[in-house]
């Protein structure tokens, strides 16, 4: 009895474990608060191409490495339809940081607020940075938690292989 009960728990953390991280899943079609005031929603900002989802706030320090790569890419693929949307997650009272801090940098990447975190919970980006690549069609096709320098090269991998496109040295190795 009590092996079962153990082989019971074991499958149960594996498909929880799986259902969590598998890509394929649909996206829920959230509702967003821009930054500008105005509200979107994913499905929305689907509609012209594929989308990545970043978490992340003013004080966390691999989100503001990563986010400069986040905005190059939102500008060179936006031709292609895809967009950065990135999530902050400071809190109500420290709100008025990120304003400021995205006009600083002078990113181009779609800037939503999160303070309660409520779209992070439903979308499991509780630790920052975390990075969710969807395809046009709603489907999660990759996910990355955390942020160390040259993972920018596989993060640009996961957007090409989304839009389909390929460099002639990778074409020429294939």
């Amino acid at each position: 009895m009590k092996n079962i009960l153990i082989v019971t728990l074991l499958c149960f953390n594996v498909l929880l474990f799986a259902k969590e991280n598998e890509s394929g899943n649909l996206i829920p079609d959230l509702k967003i608060k821009l930054l500008n005031g105005k509200t979107t929603s994913i499905y929305d900002l689907l509609e012209d191409g594929p989308l990545m989802i970043d978490f992340w706030a003013t004080w966390c320090k691999p989100c503001k490495l990563v986010m400069k790569h986040l905005d190059t890419y939102h500008q060179t693929y936006s031709e292609n339809g895809f967009k950065v949307l990135m999530i902050n997650q400071d809190t109500p009272r420290s709100i008025g940081k990120v304003k400021s801090f995205i006009r600083s940098k002078n990113h181009q990447f779609i800037v939503a607020l999160d303070p309660n975190q409520k779209i992070a919970k439903k979308l499991n980006g509780l630790i920052m940075p975390t990075l969710i690549l969807v395809a046009q069609d709603g489907t999660i096709k990759w996910r990355h938690q955390g942020y160390m320098p040259g993972e920018e090269v596989e993060i640009e991998n996961q957007i090409k292989e989304i839009l389909g496109l390929n460099t002639e040295a990778e074409s020429k190795d294939s």
